[in-house]
């Protein structure tokens, strides 16, 4: 045990096994995987090995479709059979907001080349003749879904490691981590393992783990009821296995198990358990069942299905599994804790993701990063405010109980908030603001006007903001408003290394002089955009770092994991530290310089410039920068001051007509911009040239980190291209995801790519959209259609922003 590995992974299920695999595969053998059981005895062994490919998110679909691909030729690679069952699944749908979930699906699974398609209520009956269509307007039909036998497909994965020389010790559990230089030291009752790298695959002992590295991660237990009925005479009759079946609005899931079925329910409450810590010899074990409390979708079930009514009941299980505050699982290096991998939090999820988490948690460790941009799996979208046992409880909770819950766009949903709020909050909402949650702060989406409802009507056509959100950007372009935007990710960069560590992993060139302010995304060494950040020269040595507020603890980690080990660089998180009020409109100017002896004429204080100026007596690093496209400044300044100074300028704007706006009438006016988004518009997938953002990237500066890369595009050219369409629609717009066809071109009516963001464009007049297409097809005026909710709608590429082309708004 005493012999150096590269990596030790702990835990022997799905996730760990898969990632073992996936390493043997890529040629790291010197890998040990330690399970303190036997192999599967943690959630794996008990759960119903279901696999869908119905997921909200592009590239954990493509995660998914991955791991069905694995499993149909896992057993002859490995020789260990997996009892793989590809026998499609329906999803049911009693409303038509559920017909529009399905049809939104269809779009994302098009621009996949995933086979989705729609049922009418009678050809759902045809797949399950002994179905009970009461109700039904539809339904959803995914011919490659299906299930597996969880402990058998693991078992396999286990075997094709072991096969490349993997080492996996059962019975064998880890007692303590910590560090040794850069490497790591594992002590297990077998004696310590000395590594370079620790992976935590250890479900819902995850947290127990992380602890012994300083780490708390937001992982809870929640039980979890499946039943396994008698023998169904009517399935003994019939040719082929029933799909798996889920009726949403039920709240449960059926598949067949032999001529038995196995019910799953997601009651709208169910419990935690072990809040504290699993016990480590829980492995095995099941929880004592509770039917009264999952009697109402068993009755469900029943009525759905009729042949159930007069069914016995064989077996009640009680399983436990981690869930995070979303429900998605925890995949990455840990922020400020070197050479630790997070691979647990699957919650029900683990048997269908296991396979693509193995891959992509491979590459990510063997190549830097994952093949596809993985954001909405990544343990850095969770900061040290996640770990709240007040925020990550009710979250899971709610996850649970809304499993099955249509996925409106824009909801927002209650538990467990607030958690990070400002010294605006109270006020705000006093004003009508609506909030939304990111990164656990409460920001501003829109605001009800005195006499209408703040809140949202959920909806995937017109919701009921639209007309609000669209008198906030009138005012916003015809005057002034003002939006606080306290969230952004903050960070001062010091030192004598300053300058040059941020040239090296910027791809813009970092300014020299103080009071300059550039935008300077941080690149992977692919090309692929990691960070979206601007940059601000405070003094030579000293730079103020802004991002989004979502990515502050993935922008942290990836800030600290470059920085030079040679102490001439600090970085300091000052994200809870300032406030900031962004003041913008065309009346923005005489409205500030009301506050400030600061002048604020254009030719004093310009565009993409800074200054440290006195507002309303409060000192603010004021910047003058706009992602509304409209003259405007940030205001970062004292956290403690950020009320007084907000009642200032309402006060001084109060002659000027000035307005709260929120994030959403932000999201209009930015795309009116042509301005991209971080998460949607660009990420690690992309390159900066690919998202239209070369204008950021100084090649004449010398080395910096993706430069090859994006050398490389340029050198063989670029096949695709973030474009900008204007879309003929009504009601329905596109929200991102849906599948982008070509018309009347070489390429035919196939799907040639995808929307990345789209928004109504309020000021304009116009519904814009982004999407990445082919570069062929990116010239100004090509048509293309879009999939919106089943029909294709006419779009045509336009090349100039709609709003302000030249910039002279801008800069005056």
């Amino acid at each position: 045990m005493s012999t150096p590995k590269r990596i030790v992974i702990i835990g022997g299920g799905i996730a760990g096994c898969s990632l073992a695999y996936h390493l043997a595969q890529a040629g790291w053998t010197d890998v040990v995987l330690v399970e303190k059981g036997e192999l599967t005895s943690g959630s794996t062994w008990h759960a119903a090995g279901l696999l869908t490919q119905f997921n909200s998110s592009r590239n954990v679909t493509k995660l998914q479709m991955y791991s069905l691909q694995l499993y149909r030729t896992l057993e002859a690679t490995s020789g260990q059979a997996v009892d793989l069952h590809t026998v499609g699944s329906v999803r049911l749908a009693s409303t038509d907001h559920r017909m529009d979930e399905y049809r939104r699906a269809r779009s994302r699974a098009r621009s996949l080349g995933l086979d989705m398609r729609l049922l009418s209520s009678d050809e759902i009956g045809d797949r399950w003749p002994i179905i009970s269509t009461a109700g039904l307007v539809g339904g959803l039909w995914i011919p490659d879904d299906g299930y597996v036998d969880p402990s058998s497909v693991t078992l396999a994965l286990a075997a094709g490691a072991r096969v490349h020389g993997v080492t996996i010790r059962r019975r064998t559990t880890v007692t303590g981590l910590r560090q040794d230089g850069t490497g790591w030291v594992v002590e297990t009752d077998a004696g310590p393992i000395e590594c370079d790298i620790v992976v935590n695959a250890s479900g819902m002992w995850a947290p127990r783990v992380a602890a012994m590295a300083g780490v708390a991660l937001p992982i809870v237990p929640l039980e979890h009821h499946m039943v396994v009925t008698a023998d169904v005479p009517e399935l003994k009759s019939l040719q082929a296995e029933l799909p798996v079946i889920r009726d949403p609005e039920a709240s449960f899931y059926v598949r067949a198990e032999v001529d038995a079925v196995i019910i799953g329910p997601f009651e709208k409450q169910t419990r935690t358990w072990a809040m504290d810590g699993v016990p480590w010899d829980f492995a095995g074990k099941l929880l004592t069942p509770d039917p009264e409390r999952i009697e109402p979708e068993l009755l469900a079930a029943t009525e759905r299905i009729p042949a159930l009514a007069d069914v016995g009941l064989r077996r009640f299980i009680n399983g436990p599994d981690g869930y995070t505050p979303d429900g998605r699982c925890l995949m990455g290096w840990t922020p400020g804790v070197s050479n630790f991998f997070q691979l647990c939090g699957f919650s029900i999820f683990g048997i269908v993701s296991g396979g693509g988490a193995g891959k992509y948690a491979a590459e990510w460790i063997v190549d830097g990063q994952p093949s596809d941009d993985l954001w909405e799996l990544d343990v850095r979208r969770f900061g040290p405010w996640a770990s709240r046992r007040s925020f990550y409880a009710p979250r899971a909770l709610d996850v649970y109980g809304h499993e099955y819950a249509i996925g409106f766009p824009h909801e927002e949903r209650p538990a467990g908030r607030p958690q990070r709020t400002d010294p605006l909050y109270d006020r705000l909402i006093e004003r009508g603001a609506v909030m939304g949650l990111r990164s656990g702060w409460e920001r501003p989406l829109w605001f009800a006007p005195p006499g209408v409802e703040p809140t949202d009507a959920l909806t995937f056509r017109t919701p009921n903001w639209v007309e609000y959100v669209a008198g906030e950007c009138r005012s916003v372009r015809s005057g002034i408003g003002v939006l606080d935007q306290s969230s952004f990710a903050k960070f001062d960069v010091q030192g004598s290394g300053a300058r040059a560590y941020l040239d090296r992993i910027c791809c813009n060139r970092i300014p020299i002089q103080p009071g300059r302010v550039v935008v300077a995304p941080a690149l992977t060494p692919r090309g692929g955009v990691e960070c979206d950040l601007t940059v601000t020269c405070l003094a030579a040595d000293h730079y103020y770092v802004v991002g989004a507020a979502a990515a502050e603890a993935h922008d942290l980690e990836w800030l600290q994991r470059h920085a030079p080990g040679n102490g001439t660089v600090t970085i300091d998180n000052v994200t809870d530290d300032f406030g900031v009020l962004t003041v913008a409109g065309p009346r923005s100017r005489e409205v500030l310089q009301e506050l400030t002896d600061a002048d604020l004429t254009s030719n004093q204080f310009r565009w993409m410039r800074a200054q440290v100026m006195t507002v309303a007596g409060v000192q603010a690093r004021a910047l003058r920068v706009s992602y509304v496209g409209e003259l405007g400044w940030e205001l970062h300044l004292p956290i403690d001051a950020l009320a007084a100074t907000y009642e200032a300028v309402l006060s001084a704007g109060a002659d000027h007509g000035i307005v709260d706006f929120g994030y959403r009438a932000l999201d209009s006016m930015r795309i009116e911009k042509g301005y991209r988004l971080w998460g949607s518009d660009m990420n690690a997938d992309y390159s900066p040239l690919e998202a239209g953002l070369e204008s950021f990237v100084d090649f004449d500066k010398g080395d910096f980190i993706g430069r090859e890369s994006l050398l490389a595009q340029l050198a063989t050219g670029l096949t695709q291209r973030l474009a900008t369409l204007v879309v003929e629609c009504d009601d329905a717009i596109p929200l991102g995801g849906e599948a982008v066809r070509a018309v009347g071109s070489t390429h035919g009516e196939k799907v040639i790519g995808y929307v990345s963001a789209a928004e109504r464009g309020h000021v304009v007049g116009a519904v814009i959209a982004h999407a990445y297409l082919p570069t062929a097809l990116t010239a100004d005026g090509s048509a293309v259609q879009i999939d919106v909710l089943g029909e294709w709608l006419t779009a045509a590429v336009v090349n100039a922003p709609l709003y302000d082309p030249g910039n002279v708004r801008l800069r005056s």
